[in-house]
């Protein structure tokens, strides 16, 4: 069969352009997944908003966020929230897996979302915004989440009232309820169902846009990653507890025994870590009192020991500080297990390594004139005269001289006093102290 030169070359286009075509289908822009996990502070939002904004550069069909998170700053869910609110692209948050939550700040960003979703056996809410002492702050600031909240329902169009409640009443909802209440959109057990669901439909942007969902494409996974993320991951309740409590040991142990600058400084860096995430966690001045409380009692115990009775207060109080130091409708609080191993811990350290610290900082210096003088040795080699000799004292030997003659190699001395490092020492046997008397003086030289 013979083909013409016309009909050759329109076959050799067509397959030159079907792995092209092909190429570009598999270069398709996939679906940006996000994680929202841990406190919602300054990492987090960077990470989020450049998420966003390579999502929008890239023509990508959507974002989604799963969310995890016990809340944090206000600042850092205002940035959050209005990153999503101004984005071109469809953005998904998903409260998932099975025993995650969106507390506190993120209800809120939850709530900022074109589509709102949770996993079964998931909660969101308990918005309030907490102070130190565990009350309200003040009622502006309140009033002010409150609006937020009614703002953000009415952008949706759910239900405005379930969605002040989170802030007003700290109102906590299952996904159930959550659905049922009207101010998340959907319930779905797996990512895979989500967007399987949500696919062909269209939404509402934050921006009034409408935006038709195409969710049939792959999904590329971004974490937060590296050094930035070991300093989201400092911000955790358990470690900022744990790192409290070990700063405040170490810095006590410095005032105890002077001159431990490696405790002192480690005591220091891990206070200001604690303090750092206090800030962005919702932490209460009663729980703080008690952890200091647990502290002053371990000292009593260390400095007036008895019956054991301010170490126990001490280890009441410390589990009882971590027990109320977060505001724990949110969902935020120490892990059993950190506290149990944390009391352990302190009696432990409080009980022996203190104690034996104290005890070993009351005890004579192991060299200088204290520790040496009156102890006794042997003459060695030539002996010991007034221009000098060798000893061993304390299994060491020493430089020495002597006022009363000499004294012959192998007799016992006695040390009376020391120079620098040079011993003054005296003959313990009488025999040869008189021997060293008879003996001619050395000769000058």
């Amino acid at each position: 069969m013979t083909i013409r030169p016309r009909v050759l070359a329109g076959l050799t286009l067509i397959a030159l352009a079907l792995p092209i075509h092909a190429s570009a289908q598999q270069e398709d822009p996939a679906i940006l997944a996000l994680r929202l996990e841990g406190v919602v502070d300054g990492f987090v939002a960077d990470y989020i908003a450049e998420g966003v904004a390579d999502a929008t550069a890239g023509n990508r069909p959507a974002v989604l966020i799963e969310i995890d998170t016990p809340g944090g700053l206000g600042s850092a869910m205002d940035e959050i929230s209005e990153t999503i609110l101004n984005a071109s692209v469809p953005v998904l948050c998903f409260v998932a897996p099975s025993g995650a939550r969106a507390a506190s700040a993120g209800a809120i960003i939850l709530l900022s979302c074109p589509v709102a979703a949770m996993a079964p056996g998931t909660n969101v809410g308990a918005s309030t915004p907490i102070g130190l002492d565990g009350g309200d702050l003040a009622k502006k600031i309140a009033n002010d989440a409150a609006a937020r909240a009614r703002a953000l329902a009415e952008t949706y169009g759910r239900d405005v009232e379930t969605a002040e409640s989170f802030v007003t009443e700290a109102a906590s909802l299952s996904a159930q309820e959550a659905f049922e209440a009207g101010v998340i959109d959907l319930i779905a057990a797996t990512r895979e169902e989500l967007l399987s669901t949500l696919h062909g439909t269209t939404v509402m942007l934050g921006t009034g846009q409408d935006a038709r969902l195409e969710l049939d494409g792959p999904i590329e996974e971004r974490g937060i990653g590296g050094f930035v993320g070991f300093l989201h991951g400092l911000f955790d309740p358990s470690l900022a507890f744990l790192f409290f409590w070990l700063g405040l040991i170490l810095l006590v142990l410095e005032l105890l025994i002077p001159g431990h600058v490696f405790s002192g400084t480690v005591g220091a860096v891990l206070m200001l870590i604690s303090l750092w995430s206090f800030g962005m966690l919702p932490v209460r001045w009663i729980g703080i009192a008690l952890l200091l409380i647990s502290i002053v009692a371990f000292v009593i115990e260390i400095k007036a020991p008895g019956l054991g009775v301010w170490g126990g207060v001490g280890v009441i109080t410390l589990l009882l500080g971590g027990w109320f130091l977060y505001d724990r409708t949110g969902g935020v609080a120490v892990s059993p297990w950190v506290l149990i191993a944390t009391a352990g811990m302190a009696a432990a350290f409080f009980g022996l390594v203190v104690a034996k610290a104290i005890e070993m900082g009351r005890m004579p210096p192991a060299q200088g004139p204290d520790a040496i003088i009156g102890t006794e040795g042997v003459a060695l080699a030539a002996g010991v005269d007034a221009r000098g000799g060798l000893v061993r004292v304390k299994a060491e030997e020493w430089r020495a001289v002597t006022r009363s003659g000499l004294i012959p190699a192998g007799a016992r001395v006695r040390v009376t006093g020391l120079d620098g490092l040079v011993l003054t020492v005296e003959a313990m046997d009488r025999e040869h102290e008189a021997a060293g008397a008879s003996s001619p003086a050395p000769e000058g030289g």
